[in-house]
């Protein structure tokens, strides 16, 4: 009995390997569609790669962080003059704000990712048949991860942009997580600039605090609903944030010594427990894969100050 049991599964078994090869022997399994041509589409409209890119100019800093972190960092010929990470990117002259068409030509690209279209820089290179990528700025995290996988949709690194998404989402989720309950009842001002100007919780680094169960004190200020108000001194000092985020420090020189300095803020509570944090303006100004690193260094100091 146990012999014919034995017989049974084996012809099942080689039955099903018939089955899955064919007659020929060969496997007719799914094989997965070809990476080119793709199209996705993106802030002008629906954009097709034919094939994988080899000279990829960046005007973006935040798409070159992605590029880089999903492994598409050789495929790059040149950034522009504010791509400042990694060290390694190909910084250039080249301008965003103020592009200059026959100096981005002159790379002989054969894909130009921006974060504006200034002076109708997408039409002109799309007359000159190069491929533009244009990614506003993200309003939400699922919109920054939809932008980091675009870029490995036409760049051929599928994999790449799926692992840094999986990695930003799990890193962050558990900091929000490890958070939030810590932060309870905390207030929180983030400064943009040396004359007060901030954001509130309808920017996309606001919602990132609203994430972590702080209250932004720059809400109830933006009496015009630009999302940037313009605080005045007397506001944040009578507000007294628990919390104070310095996003000037590498463009204007702040730091917890100069804002100690500041006439009248030494009753903020923030100052007094000094739980002032400067993080890198380009941290806190970008959407790729270093927001881990924002999330990061706001909750060390909320941990901090609960301690």
């Amino acid at each position: 009995m146990s012999r014919l049991l034995f017989g049974l599964v084996t012809a099942c078994t080689v039955l099903a390997g018939l089955a899955a090869t064919g007659a020929s022997g060969s496997s007719t399994a799914a094989r997965p569609a070809p990476a080119f041509p793709v199209t996705v589409t993106a802030a002008n409209g629906k954009v097709t790669v034919s094939r994988a890119p080899r000279r990829i100019v960046s005007l973006s800093a935040t798409a070159t962080e992605s590029l880089f972190a999903i492994g598409a960092g050789s495929q790059v010929v040149a950034v522009d003059d504010q791509s400042d990470y990694p060290r390694n990117a190909p910084k250039t002259t080249l301008s965003g704000f103020t592009p200059n068409v026959e100096a981005i030509v002159a790379y002989r690209p054969d894909l130009v990712v921006v974060s504006y279209d200034p002076k109708g820089l997408v039409d002109a290179l799309g007359r000159l048949a190069i491929p533009v990528i244009h990614h506003n700025g993200a309003a939400t995290l699922p919109g920054a991860y939809q932008q980091i996988r675009q870029l490995g949709l036409v760049t051929g690194k599928r994999e790449g942009a799926a692992k840094v998404v999986a990695g930003m989402k799990a890193r962050i989720a558990k900091i929000v997580a490890s958070t939030r309950v810590k932060a309870n009842g905390l207030s929180v001002y983030h400064e943009l600039t040396p004359d007060l100007y901030s954001a509130t919780s309808n920017t996309f680094i606001g919602r990132a605090y609203a994430m972590l169960g702080l209250r932004n004190i720059a809400d109830a200020a933006d009496r015009a609903g630009t999302g940037y108000p313009q605080l005045s001194a007397e506001y944040v000092v009578s507000a007294s944030p628990d919390l104070i985020v310095l996003a000037d420090s590498v463009c204007c020189g702040q730091k917890p010594s100069t804002v100690v300095a500041r006439p009248g803020w030494g009753t903020i509570a923030a100052v007094k427990t000094g739980s002032i944090v400067r993080i890198d303006d380009s941290v806190a100004s970008r959407w790729g894969p270093r927001l881990v690193d924002f999330f990061r260094a706001v909750s060390r100091a909320v941990t901090r100050l609960r301690a």
